[in-house]
């Protein structure tokens, strides 16, 4: 039997309340409502059919702007009403309200979700849209020849080399005749703090809870650097290096692997919502957790994340740099590089899940036994750089 899904819909009679699955359907990726089913999917028929199949284009052609296709069916002797919705080219609402269907359930967008979602039926995205504020001069020559450096590494651009500042940027369609995007600004300007106040990255040292407050810092400067800085913040400051040895050899590890944290990172600051709070990470006892603003794409579920999936960046722009960079392998594979990690490293799987309006990754071990001595590297000053030294090391 066909299950209720992502583009069907079974309803034993009709309410004007499924106006909102047709703006759903019409705003997704379409799909079909049956209306004289129950939700098994079982005919139990209709006794107003003909006036519904009268009555139903006027309805949703006021309400919607739409003309669906609507069907009257015969099913076991029994009437039922198919109405076939398209996927929009426009955004569809309802009332002044914007619906999504996701999964097998119906939503309605809010927030920094409708807002995303209304760039994208008008072809755009948050990180393509023009910073009017920004100038070129606001580019650090650095982090561009940093780019240079890592693009060709990866081999994922012709060479670079002779190109200016300003040449790269429009090669890389982060400087157009409109003005600097809010991608350049993100990755290669100086401050961009001074465009967008949450774009740094927050990192706090706990206990057994957030009660337990031991220190904290922020990462703050363009997204190549706040990558390079945060990395360097845990291995130094904020993580431990268990000693085992292999034979004579001493071997010193972090408590986490580094390709999981780096890839949890360059997820975190690829994908989110730069409208949103800053990137918050706790480092525990026996955990980290990463929390970053901005749900998942309306066409991803926290279950779908962990099954082979098509890949829906919020930011394309940024995404697309930090590939031909080498940072991004493949779209879509964060989640599964993540967990492979951890796996190859003995750790649990990780969690994920949707709160506060964003996405938080947990990572877990079990507690490292220290016979009462302060761990290594937790808190410790020696040899440590401030925030500030870090944000200017290379």
């Amino acid at each position: 039997m066909t299950k209720e899904a992502q583009d069907i819909e079974w309803k034993r009679a009709w309410r004007d309340e499924y106006l909102k699955w047709i703006c759903g359907f019409a705003n997704a990726l379409g799909g079909r409502i049956y209306i004289g089913k129950d939700d098994a999917g079982q005919v139990v028929g209709l006794k107003n059919a003909r006036k519904l199949l009268e009555d139903l284009p006027n309805k949703i052609r006021d309400h919607l702007g739409l003309m669906p296709e609507i069907n009257l069916l015969h099913e076991d002797g029994r009437d039922v009403i198919e109405i076939v919705v398209t996927p929009s080219t426009v955004p569809i609402s309802l009332r002044g309200s914007y619906y999504w269907r996701s999964g097998s359930v119906k939503q309605e967008l809010k927030g920094h979700a409708l807002t995303e979602f209304l760039l994208k039926k008008m072809g755009l995205t948050w990180d393509r849209v023009i910073e009017e504020k920004a100038i070129l001069d606001d580019i650090d020559d650095a982090a561009i020849e940093r780019f240079k450096k890592d693009a060709a590494r990866a081999g994922r651009l012709p060479d670079l080399t002779e190109l200016s500042t300003e040449q790269v940027l429009k090669k890389l369609r982060l400087l157009t005749p409109e003005g600097l995007s809010r991608a350049g600004v993100v990755l290669f300007c100086r401050d961009p703090g001074a465009f967008y106040a949450n774009l740094f990255v927050k990192i706090g040292r706990f206990g057994d809870s957030v009660v337990d407050m031991r220190f904290q810092e922020v990462c703050e400067g363009n997204l190549f650097q706040m990558l390079h800085d945060v990395m360097e913040q845990l291995e130094k400051k904020f993580l431990i290096k268990p000693v085992r040895f292999e034979g004579l050899h001493r071997i010193e590890e972090l408590e986490y692997p580094k390709p999981a944290l780096r890839e949890m990172l360059l997820n975190a600051l690829v994908h989110r919502n730069y409208m949103g709070s800053m990137t918050q990470l706790k480092v525990f006892d026996d955990k980290l957790s990463l929390w970053n603003a901005g749900a998942l794409p309306v066409e991803l579920t926290i279950e779908q994340l962990f099954q082979v999936h098509e890949s829906f960046p919020r930011n394309p722009l940024i995404a697309d740099v930090c590939y031909k960079a080498g940072y991004i392998d493949s779209w879509g594979r964060g989640v599964e590089k993540i967990s492979e990690a951890c796996q190859a490293a003995g750790l649990p799987t990780p969690t994920f899940q949707e709160r506060s309006g964003g996405v938080a990754v947990e990572l877990s071990h079990a507690p490292v036994k220290t016979s009462g001595k302060r761990r290594e590297n937790v808190g410790k000053d020696s040899g440590y750089m401030s925030g500030n030294a870090i944000h200017n090391h290379t």
